[in-house]
């Protein structure tokens, strides 16, 4: 039955590509998983959305996926840091050459109304308006209309990036009556309860959260080498490239900033059988998310391989289990050690990802060769080396397991372990901890959980081990937030409860580093204290899976999403 489901969806997908306009040889035809729902750049809900959204608008900043390296976009360059006692000021200069659908400039007065529109109240904007709640204050000047100053609270590393990583919005568009000019981003960004009343901004966020923006063409252009052409809802999106462009004759030299197809077509497919079938039928040129068993048949496939090129670059993604240190059990670093000598990490790979992860000595990813420390001995899984580190922290084995006085009572050594439920990999990966716990005479209760309960009971510290999995990237590496003990409090992201003078210092210095040589140095020293106290014990860093159509070339695979910059994408000669 589940066969017959699949082939009315592909044939149901077949009538879609045959209703769309004749195919052009430089269309790149890419999957969607689901349909983008907003294309509003700042209500945006889904990844997909995200995706179509960065080919039609612009951020300060972006990310060159040749070398995973931050680079400036609309801006000339990466920001002016000035860091004072309570402010730190972040300058840019947008590009002289940067313009908008119609030909104008883009200008400070463009970021600032952007700036107006995330933290104005009543306007759909709460995922985004919590990136800049450090923003106090924006500074023009009056002798460069290209010249403005963000003006932040405190200092944080991962500023940098989140100063220039939100799309510039055209006012003349966006706001043609003015609504929002009466208005300073100082005085919005006090979140003062009364503007909800106010006249003016009720009308700009009914506009702003209608129809218009969320699909409207005439609406929906930016600064960016595209413009959508059609949107026919659950089944396509297709994207038209810009004539004469403004990025492709900058002053500075900018091979990352793109718009190479003529047409890019993004065809919506919830189902990932029915998305294989197109693959293989070359109604696709892109798919990535590729299952790992159905990739590794791929990899085999002498006819499929002839036409379409098959990566797997290491992600950015993190998983790892977390321990309770608060837990009288295990407040000392040699139980968590036999923890994570019972784990089985290359099994948990082989078994659960068909090999397509990368086993890590830490948080930080050994994708940043830079700052990963590869001198660290990644634990083996040990059976007799567990039970060793298990006495020596303290525990006696006895006929029905392991015991010890806590509190003053014998305690026996029990362990639950959750996860959130639906996570095939955490829930088979548990399942392997199991199995390999009892043999050491340790029984395991498994514990899926909801996700509101999951993070509830983590915020809380209501669990003794937990999988948990993280997203991070090659730029920025601020740890504060999960192992600063000022972040350990009830509710705080320092779950592990890890965390001592000592290391709260080599965390601030971290963030304070003045180079990357220093940073680099320092990360290291983190990796092995980390690594030492086990209260997050890492396992790997995923593996993407991306098959592309082998006439293109330039196409820019990376472990950062979307894992390809399709406006890069060349024909082959």
């Amino acid at each position: 039955m589940k066969k017959t489901a699949n082939l009315v969806c592909f044939l149901f997908l077949l009538l879609s590509f045959c209703s769309q306009p004749q195919r052009r040889p430089d269309e790149v035809q890419v999957r969607l998983f689901n349909d983008p729902e907003t294309l509003n750049p700042v209500s945006y809900q889904n990844s997909g959305a995200l995706q179509i959204i960065n080919l039609l608008f612009q951020s300060l900043l972006t990310v060159d996926l040749e070398d995973n390296r931050l680079k400036p976009s609309l801006a000339e360059a990466l920001p002016e840091i000035v860091q004072g006692d309570t402010l730190t000021m972040f300058t840019y200069n947008i590009r002289e050459e940067a313009e908008w659908s119609d030909g104008s400039s883009v200008t400070a007065a463009d970021v600032a109304f952007t700036l107006k529109v995330m933290l104005a109240p009543l306007v759909n904007n709460e995922q985004i308006k919590s990136q800049i709640e450090f923003v106090r204050d924006f500074i023009k000047y009056e002798s460069d209309p290209n010249r403005f100053t963000f003006a932040c609270r405190s200092f944080s590393p991962e500023m940098e990036l989140l100063t220039g990583d939100f799309f510039i919005l055209p006012e003349y568009l966006f706001d043609p009556d003015g609504l929002l000019q009466a208005f300073t981003v100082k005085q919005l960004a006090t979140g003062d309860p009364d503007l909800e009343n106010n006249a003016q901004l009720k009308s700009f966020a009914d506009r702003f959260n209608s129809v218009d923006f969320a699909r409207n063409r005439e609406v929906l252009k930016g600064s960016a080498g595209y413009e959508l052409e059609n949107w026919t809802t659950g089944q396509y999106v297709i994207l038209k490239r810009k004539e004469n462009w403004w990025g492709n004759n900058t002053k500075s030299d900018t091979p990352y900033l793109t718009a190479n197809p003529n047409q890019i077509s993004f065809q919506i497919i919830p189902d990932n059988t029915t998305a294989l079938l197109a693959l293989k039928s070359k109604q696709l040129d892109v798919l990535n998310n590729i299952p790992a068993t159905e990739f590794t048949l791929l990899r085999k496939d002498s006819t499929f391989t002839k036409d379409y090129a098959l990566h797997a670059p290491d992600s950015y993604d993190f998983n790892y289990v977390a321990l309770n240190t608060r837990l009288p059990k295990f407040n000392n670093r040699y139980t968590r050690q036999a923890i994570a000598h019972l784990l089985d990490v290359d099994n948990l790979i082989k078994v659960t990802l068909s090999n397509y992860g990368t086993r890590t000595a830490g948080p930080v990813p050994p994708a940043a060769p830079n700052y990963y420390n590869q001198d660290i001995t990644l634990y083996p899984y040990n059976q007799a080396k567990a039970a060793d580190l298990l006495k020596a922290g303290g525990w006696t084995h006895k006929e029905d397991g392991w015991y010890k006085s806590l509190n003053g009572k014998n305690e026996k050594l029990t362990i639950e372990v959750n996860y959130r439920a639906g996570n095939t990999i955490f829930e088979n990966s548990a399942l392997i901890f199991q199995q390999n716990a009892a043999k050491a005479g340790i029984p395991v209760i498994l514990q899926p959980l909801e996700s509101s309960l999951f993070r509830q009971k983590s915020r809380s510290f209501e669990y003794d081990m937990s999988f948990r999995s993280l997203s991070g990237n090659p730029f920025i590496f601020n740890f504060k937030p999960f192992f600063h003990t000022s972040f350990a409090e009830e509710g705080g992201s320092n779950i592990t409860g890890f965390g001592s003078p000592e290391t709260d210092a080599l965390l601030d210095a971290i963030n304070l580093a003045q180079n990357d040589k220093e940073k680099a140095a320092l990360l290291k020293e983190l990796q092995v204290v980390l690594h030492e106290e086990a209260a997050m014990i890492p396992l790997y860093y995923l593996k993407e899976r991306i098959a592309v159509h082998k006439r293109f070339g330039n196409t820019k695979i990376s472990g950062l999403k979307p894992n390809y910059d399709v406006s890069a994408f060349t024909l082959k000669e």
